[in-house]
């Protein structure tokens, strides 16, 4: 999701200066705080720090002194080499590195490569966050030497002054679906929009579907043209494409929706998990990595997913659990009541992220 640009000339407060790598997202855009300034997207001596940073874009402005903290977040896209040079660059200028865990397996390199990044962090001094303790117990299974690791929940999605005050106003009471997101090797579009649209026969029901771009790399993994062909099939189905969703663009579709279909084939969190429970959708999820243990933190304050099990079991069995998944959801959508974002779970939201702020800026100046 792309967020507003921030002022160029704007001031850099004297507080901690942080570099985000990258800062794209919107988990990495409410880590805001007057403890601690980021640089991304702000004018420095160096030029303006891109929301999409790379590591080798840094190598070519040392050394390094010019800001306090790097904040990793993916460590995949940027060579093992250029990596460590990074590292041992930061070390130079005494850079604190902090390296968030958002996957606890890989989503665009090989496992030996993303083992050889992990260890890479863990032998490098670096500051380790996760997003819940099954994510840490993981990587201490998968890793020797794993640094101690602190975990801090992944919080809201969209601020909640944002969500406030948004309510659903169709006129119609048939469920509408939303799928978005880019397409990953670990989220199973094609065979999910294709089991919705043969196993949801009332008329009336709604798929939408929010693609970002599509990069060449996509073709070679997945079969767009039959992904295509299926949303072209079906006039339920209404299909948008952005380069980069805005956090409005999310909201907006998702306000309009009742239910986020997750078909996740493997992963370790959801912030689209966490982002149904802010629009207070119902989430018809797959039971990989340690989603249940996301909801089990709000557990009474958000509604139940309906879970489907892609985690254990023969992969020709996953169309008909994601299909037993929508013969429950459906009813329970048609007779339930349509909810609108919940005040009291956004005052929750709010109370939870300035624990998460103060909990970054804890580990930002250790």
């Amino acid at each position: 999701m792309a967020g507003a640009s921030r002022d160029l000339d704007a001031q850099v407060s004297p507080a901690l200066r942080v570099v985000h790598l990258p800062a794209r997202t919107p988990y990495v855009r409410k880590i805001v705080s007057p403890e601690f300034s980021i640089l991304n997207g702000v004018g420095t001596a160096h030029g303006v720090v891109p929301d999409a940073v790379t590591a080798q874009w840094l190598l070519d402005r040392r050394p390094l002194d010019w800001f306090d903290v790097l904040h990793l977040h993916h460590v995949e896209f940027d060579d093992l080499p250029v990596l460590e040079r990074l590292l041992a660059a930061c070390a130079d200028s005494a850079v604190r590195v902090v390296y968030t865990a958002h996957d606890v397996t890989p989503m665009f390199c090989t496992a030996e490569d993303f083992g050889a990044r992990l260890a890479l962090l863990a032998s490098a001094k670096v500051a380790w966050i996760g997003l819940t303790a099954g994510s840490v117990s993981a990587l201490g299974d998968q890793l020797c030497g794993l640094p101690p690791v602190t975990v801090i929940p992944h919080g809201y999605v969209v601020p909640p002054d944002e969500v406030a005050g948004k309510v659903r106003t169709r006129g119609d009471f048939a469920p509408h679906y939303l799928l978005y997101g880019a397409l990953r090797r670990n989220r199973d579009h094609l065979a999910t929009i294709a089991n919705w649209s043969l196993s949801i026969t009332d008329s009336d029901a709604r798929l939408s579907i929010l693609l970002r771009a599509l990069s060449p790399a996509d073709f070679e993994r997945h079969d767009v043209s039959a992904l295509l062909a299926i949303t072209k099939s079906d006039p339920r189905i209404h299909t948008a494409m952005r380069a980069y969703p805005s956090d409005g663009e999310i909201v907006d579709a998702g306000i309009q929706a009742d239910a986020l279909l997750l078909p996740y084939l493997f992963g370790s969190h959801s912030g689209q998990l966490e982002l149904a429970f802010d629009l207070n959708l119902t989430p018809v999820c797959s039971s990989v990595g340690f989603l249940k243990e996301q909801h089990r933190k709000h557990r009474g304050l958000v509604n139940d997913p309906i879970w489907f099990d892609w985690a254990e079991g023969h992969p020709f069995l996953f169309g008909e659990k994601f299909v037993a998944a929508l013969e429950t959801a459906h009813p329970r959508l048609v007779h339930g009541p349509r909810k609108d974002p919940d005040p009291d779970f956004l005052d929750y939201r709010r109370e939870e992220h300035r624990d998460f702020l103060a909990a970054h800026a804890e580990i930002y100046a250790q």
